[in-house]
């Protein structure tokens, strides 16, 4: 495995309130201010941190600046503001369904992983005052993502209210496949868009937690589609967003975005987990080599902690943002808490 990327970036993006959402080159963009949706990511970070290195202070620091700007956010309804200024004054009603789901995410995350008792009982407060909101869910991803919370709050709590939502939740997975799939497309919507992996990885944890096989099947099914497409001789080629992948129409290769290769790598070991394939172990290594240098253009995207914005046919984009520097720390940090493990099951 590379070397660990550090958390220098993330505290040069971070200050006392949460995370600038953008950089120019690696220069924090004040204005562009601070959203929900790149805090929850940073605190699973930072809880990802704790787990490999418990006295890491630095760490520590940011996960409570992060949980602080979750308990700020949430409405009283249970859902969350997005984007806040710099200024600090909140700049929306509501945020968007995707940064609830990962606001819930990161929550769920936190009962089960934050390493002091007053920060997990924070974090099921908030989690169980704006879980009911995910059920009113329009979009397979926002719901994804509160799917992942709930699969971390049920396996430290094993509350039946958390397993009864995640089956909802998991039907309506099942319930868009069902309609969108045919022969040639084992999928859950006409078009592969962002955060692909994250639709299969929600299943197969959901299904693997509960003991359903139907679940867990769909899962492992659905992320073999996504790998056909993905993989091309041993080098991980996400979807870009220069056009995305319509069913019947041309795959877009470029645009390629650092939040594809974390997904994959959870994916992967979502399966690995549930099914034991050493295959999937190395498939997580594969999209974890997209950072470094495997990738379509052979250009390392990882420089001095930080991660470059996206992977162009002709350019990268070398602003290192906040979402591509957590998947990148995100990516990493997963691989490197399971690399004993799964380094033996790809020898």
């Amino acid at each position: 495995m590379p070397t660990l990327p550090t958390l220098e970036h993330l505290a040069v993006l971070s200050d006392d309130a949460g995370v600038i959402q953008h950089a120019t080159e690696n220069v924090p963009n004040r204005k562009t201010g601070y959203c929900t949706d790149d805090v929850a990511r940073a605190f699973i970070v930072a809880l990802q941190a704790l787990q490999l290195a418990p006295r890491d202070e630095l760490a520590d620091k940011l996960a409570s600046t992060y949980l602080a700007f979750l308990e700020s956010a949430q409405l009283e309804d249970g859902r969350f503001h997005n984007f806040m200024s710099y200024e600090r004054a909140w700049l929306d009603d509501v945020g968007t369904q995707d940064s609830c789901g990962r606001a819930l995410w990161a929550l769920g995350y936190g009962i089960r992983y934050a390493p002091r008792e007053q920060w997990r009982r924070v974090c099921r407060m908030l989690f169980d005052r704006g879980l009911a909101a995910a059920e009113s869910f329009e979009f397979l991803r926002s719901r994804a993502y509160a799917m992942l919370g709930s699969v971390h709050a049920y396996a430290t709590v094993h509350d039946e209210s958390y397993a009864a939502v995640l089956r909802r939740l998991a039907d309506t997975l099942v319930g868009a496949y069902d309609r969108e799939h045919s022969d040639d497309w084992a999928w859950f919507e006409p078009i592969m868009t962002y955060d692909n992996a994250r639709l299969p990885e929600v299943l197969i944890r959901a299904g693997h937690a509960l003991g359903e096989s139907r679940y867990l099947d769909l899962g492992l099914v659905t992320l073999a589609f996504y790998e056909r497409i993905v993989f091309e001789d041993g080098v991980f080629v996400p979807i870009g967003n220069d056009g995305w992948y319509p069913r019947g129409g041309p795959r877009a290769r470029y645009a390629q975005q650092p939040l594809e290769a974390y997904a994959m790598i959870d994916a992967e070991l979502a399966a690995y987990d549930a099914a034991g394939d050493p295959a999937r172990a190395a498939s997580a290594e594969l999209a974890l080599a997209w950072y470094y240098g495997k990738n379509s253009r052979g250009i390392a995207m990882v420089h001095g902690g930080g991660c470059y914005d996206g992977l162009g046919e002709d350019s990268v984009n070398r602003n290192m943002g906040a979402e591509s520097t957590l998947a990148l720390l995100a990516g990493a940090y997963a691989m490197a808490a399971r690399q004993p493990r799964t380094l033996r099951a790809v020898r």
